[in-house]
This record gives structure tokens, sequence and C-alpha cells, in this order.
């Protein structure tokens, strides 16, 4: 067992099922032998297969508890999960690189739940792009990379060289290879596909995959390896049960 775990700092929802959000990520961290640390975005009632409501968490208040961990802890990644507006994302995200500027970033763009309950409207692309450019690595489905870069797909950006950010394409929505997922770093795809075991659905699974790479990166692997093992994780956790919550192991 190690005796210096790598700090790993959460910022999203609380979601009292446990399934998604800062309780998901630290049973992740924890799994992955790294010091979960979480700040509060926003408080929800929902269970794992039903929205209820939200209280957004003020922004000043946020940006204060996250300057605060990192004037203790020697935080290596941040995963940054739901946020209400983009103004909201650039503020974390602009916090975090002033107060540590080679803290690597990763933002699970959760544009809305499961059941359609909006989290993000995506206001200016320009806006969008700038702030990407401070972010390692974002971990959208099919369904939000079409809400991130409309023309992603049919104009084939990433052999455009426009990518402001590494991505990390989930296959959960691709019905022509379910499962499979594709990694663009600059102009090189790198695809990772799924293993043959069943898998059933669950609550929170980007949630999950997200704090997967990002306590990879913590532990010192590269972006590929570290995609590639939290890929093998999450594949574990959406076929360890047949109900939407699963079991957190490596």
């Amino acid at each position: 067992m190690p005796t210096n775990r790598p700090f790993v700092l959460t910022v999203a929802g609380l979601d009292p099922s446990g399934g998604a959000g800062i309780l998901a990520d630290c049973k992740t961290f924890e799994q992955h032998q790294v010091l979960g640390l979480a700040v509060v975005t926003a408080n929800t009632i929902q269970t794992e297969n039903k929205f209820i409501q939200m209280q957004w968490i003020d922004l000043d208040f946020v940006l204060e508890s996250i300057t605060t961990l990192f004037k203790h802890y020697a935080i290596a990644v941040v995963k940054i999960g739901i946020v209400p507006s983009l103004l909201f994302l650039d503020a974390v995200v602009t916090t975090i690189k002033k107060v540590a500027p080679t803290t690597k970033i990763v933002w699970d763009p959760v544009l809305k739940s499961s059941s359609k309950y909006n989290f993000l409207t995506l206001e200016d692309g320009s806006e969008l792009n700038s702030i990407l450019k401070k972010i390692d690595l974002i971990t959208p489905n099919y369904d939000e990379i079409l809400q991130l870069f409309p023309s992603f797909i049919s104009d084939k950006l990433w052999l455009k060289n426009e990518l402001p950010t590494t991505i990390l394409l989930k296959g959960g929505h691709n019905c022509a290879a379910l499962g499979t997922d594709y990694l663009f770093v600059k102009n090189n795809i790198i695809e990772l596909p799924p293993n043959d075991a069943e898998h059933q659905p669950k609550h929170g699974s980007g949630c999950v995959l997200s704090s997967a790479i990002a306590a990879n990166l913590a532990l010192g692997k590269n972006m590929k390896d570290a995609c590639s093992d939290a890929k093998l994780y999450i594949e574990n956790y959406l076929s360890s049960t047949s109900s939407l919550i699963g079991y957190h192991y490596v």
C-alpha cells in the first residue's frame, strides 16, 4: 500500500444516492489509492432513477473552498462535474490555474441528467473554446459532443487541428460501435474498444469514468494509459450489479 498518496479534488454536485457526483468520485478515488477531496457545486434531491430538484452553491463560496484546499494540499488533478454556466466553469478553471498552474484538470461536461434535467446551457462557442484551452481533458458522450461542437463528426474537426483540448469521446451512445471510446489527442485518434463482459446501465457512470481518469493521471500515468485503465475500471463497475447503482472495486 502506498504511504504517500497524491491528492485529487472533485468539484461537482452532491448526489445523495451516491451513484454520481462527489460521493461516486470519492469512492473511485479511494479504490485507486489516491486521497480524495471535494468541493460541492450543487446540492440535489434525487435517487438513482429520479431527479427531483437542485440548489446551486454560490460561486464565491465554491472558489473560496477551492483556494483553501490548494493552500493546504498539493493537489495533482482536479475533476470538474456539473456547473450552472460557462461563467461558473471559467471562474473555477481560472482559479485553479492561478493557484496551481501545473495541476491537471478533467471536465466531465454533464449537460443534463439521465432524466433530462438541464444543468448547463452552452451560450457562446468562442467563450467555450477559450475555457477548454485551459482544461487537459473533457469526457463527453455522443450527445454532449454534438452540443459542444455541432460539426465535430460531420466536419471531422480533429483532422483540422481545431480541437482546443484532448477529448475522450465515450461510446455508450454510439450505436455504430457501442462501448468503443475514442481518445482525440491533437490530430491523433486512439481507439479504446470494450471488453466482452455483459454491462448494465449505471447511474453516474460518466462521473465514475472521469474520476478514475483523474486518479490515474495523479498516479503519474500518461493520458492514453489513464483513459485505458479507467475504461477497465468502469467496465467492472457496469458489470458489477444488475441495478442502476454499481459496486466499486479494482
